[in-house]
């Protein structure tokens, strides 16, 4: 089963600090990029994989969706999400997305934002996607950058003159990587830009977009502490299609 660390009572309240947790979609800021990339979703049926809070779920119903399934491991998170949802066309239910299984055909979108870099087996997720995604439906989702995933101590280092450097080390050696962000023994799994590309198109899907998301000028101007994202990727974003 994938670590559960957002029951953690600790990591929890430390997510609910982040400006993700309190402002929603607005407080993320590869947010504006990420709807550059989504398909039309007037009527159509969508899955959220890590839903958290639910705030994609109501977005996608609040702009037309018909049915949206949010997915997550985590029982504090789906809490959350019902505390904040009221009205119809959204389902929260509890998944592990590692033996994920989903009915054939059935979405015209799956999306995840910030979830898959936990899991082990991500080739089996994108072969259940496909499956379970008409044709034509549309993946998107974000993860950890590899850059930013690689090194074993996953912060900057600063020199005598206080510049700040990411240590890229150890990007060829995939594999569970610990951090102890909110919470210690956080496990995420680095892999190579190419090994997350492969994947996808070996589930059969067809890559549309490629973004190795940074901060615009004008994101660094409103928030000042979004400078350092311009040195590395944080993350990535990516849509593929269903033939």
């Amino acid at each position: 089963m994938t670590q559960n660390i957002y029951d953690d009572p600790h990591f929890f309240a430390g997510y609910a600090t982040l400006d993700r947790s309190v402002k929603g979609l607005d407080g993320a800021p590869e947010w504006p990029k990420i709807q550059t990339l989504l398909p039309e979703i007037q009527g159509k049926t969508i899955v959220d994989l890590g839903c958290g809070y639910g705030w994609f779920c109501r977005w996608a119903r609040d702009n037309g969706a018909a049915k949206v399934l949010g997915l997550d491991v985590s029982q504090k998170m789906l809490a959350k999400a019902l505390e904040m949802t009221s009205g119809q066309h959204i389902t929260y239910q509890r998944a592990d997305l590692e033996t994920l299984v989903l009915p054939a055909s059935t979405f015209d979108l799956a999306y995840s934002s910030l979830a898959l870099h936990y899991l082990k087996d991500i080739d089996r997720l994108f072969r259940t996607l496909h499956q379970a995604l008409k044709p034509g439906g549309k993946l998107v989702f974000s993860a950890e950058h590899p850059v930013y995933t690689a090194p074993a101590n996953q912060q900057w280092v600063v020199d005598n003159q206080g510049n700040k450097h990411w240590p890229v080390s150890q990007y060829q050696q995939e594999g569970e990587r610990i951090s102890n962000w909110f919470a210690d023994g956080v496990k995420k799994q680095h892999r190579k830009l190419a090994t997350w590309i492969n994947a996808v198109i070996a589930a059969g899907f067809i890559i549309e977009a490629l973004d190795e998301w940074g901060p615009t000028s004008e994101q660094i101007a409103a928030n000042p502490a979004l400078d350092e994202e311009k040195e590395r990727p944080m993350i990535f974003i990516l849509s593929a299609r269903k033939a």
